[in-house]
């Protein structure tokens, strides 16, 4: 991973004094550049989500018990000004206050055998805003790890585009402290042998991008809020498409039977339009046709597919390049 150094130079009271307006400039463009990076990569660990697609929900909580923990979680655009990014796939997981992960166990990894179980696992879609929240539970901690979670964003037709961690704030009166302290809650362990973020060979090498907001008591639960920065759509890609051709949300949504996507082309183009389901696999390509430039209403049977989330990414081809956009539709 790579990390920025930075030099720190001493400079005289007068040329400071002169050089003030430049050096502020300076520092905000460079605080401006930080925000907008890409947040750091990290391993996804040896206990990933197995089917995440199945998990679409708020609520992941399963059959765990412990302290409450709400978690917030925005995801922004490095390539559209760090603007929010709606229609990502978002899958996170962590362990139990024990320590033990869901869908693995009875190796010498994890001894304990929770492949029948899924909890504390979930994925939804970013809104409007970039945001999904989650339901769940303090996590715990285990040997050789800091407190975390794990994230896996994919874009709207199942794109991997990051894989990362969030770490929590360490200190005196900090909720893991509190948490691990909590023996009436069922967390146990203390903080005698805990790994800190600095000896944690994940986040040993800085956890700035990393580190999120907590807040909140043991009794009344908590709340972590963290942004996450993405290498998503390119603001000219998207431009480019708002000239080519208009895609409106598909009608009626849920879908029963058939449903209309209107399109709405600047000049004559080749469309087409592929369905997937929140794994990123393709079902099915309802449409392949030429269509005329202006309003078109493509409808779409539902043909016995199964309830849930799925994509559709409409794609056109015309004299101008190709171009494709996404949205998502729920079939009842």
């Amino acid at each position: 991973m790579e990390r920025k150094e930075f030099l720190k130079n001493s400079v005289g009271f007068l040329s400071l004094a002169l050089a003030a307006p430049s050096l502020m400039s300076a520092k905000e463009e460079t605080e401006n550049a930080l925000a907008c990076s890409s947040t750091n990569s990290e391993t996804a660990g040896p206990f990933p989500t197995i089917s995440p697609a199945s998990l679409i929900r708020t609520n992941m909580i399963g059959d765990r018990t412990g302290v409450a923990l709400t978690i917030n979680l925005t995801i922004n655009n490095i390539n559209n000004n760090c603007a929010a990014l709606e229609d990502a796939l978002v899958d996170i997981w962590h362990c139990d206050k024990d320590g033990y992960y869901s869908q693995y166990g009875g190796t010498a990894m994890q001894t304990v055998n929770y492949t029948n179980n899924t909890f504390l696992r979930g994925r939804q879609i970013t809104n409007a805003n970039g945001v999904v929240s989650f339901t769940s539970i303090f996590p715990g901690w285990y040997t050789s790890r800091a407190t975390h979670i794990h994230v896996h964003i994919y874009n709207a037709s199942g794109t991997s585009l990051l894989v990362t961690q969030i770490a929590f704030p360490e200190g005196t009166n900090s909720a893991v402290v509190q948490v691990n302290a909590a023996t009436a809650y069922g967390y146990t362990k203390g903080m005698t042998g805990y790994t800190y973020n600095a000896s944690d060979n994940v986040f040993s090498d800085g956890v700035t991008s990393e580190m999120s907001t907590v807040t909140g008591s043991v009794a009344g639960g908590f709340t972590l809020n963290h942004t996450i920065y993405v290498a998503g759509p390119t603001l000219d890609t998207q431009n480019n498409e708002g000239l080519t051709f208009g895609l409106k949300q598909n009608y009626p949504n849920p879908v029963k039977t058939t449903t209309n996507i209107p399109v709405t082309l600047n000049t004559d183009s080749f469309v087409t339009v592929q369905l997937f389901d929140l794994s990123g696999r393709l079902i099915a390509t309802p449409i392949s046709q030429n269509l005329s430039y202006g309003e078109n209403i493509l409808v779409i049977d539902r043909n016995g597919l199964s309830s849930g989330c799925y994509i559709y990414k409409v794609r056109v081809k015309n004299d101008n390049g190709v171009f494709e956009q996404s949205k998502k539709m729920v079939f009842e």
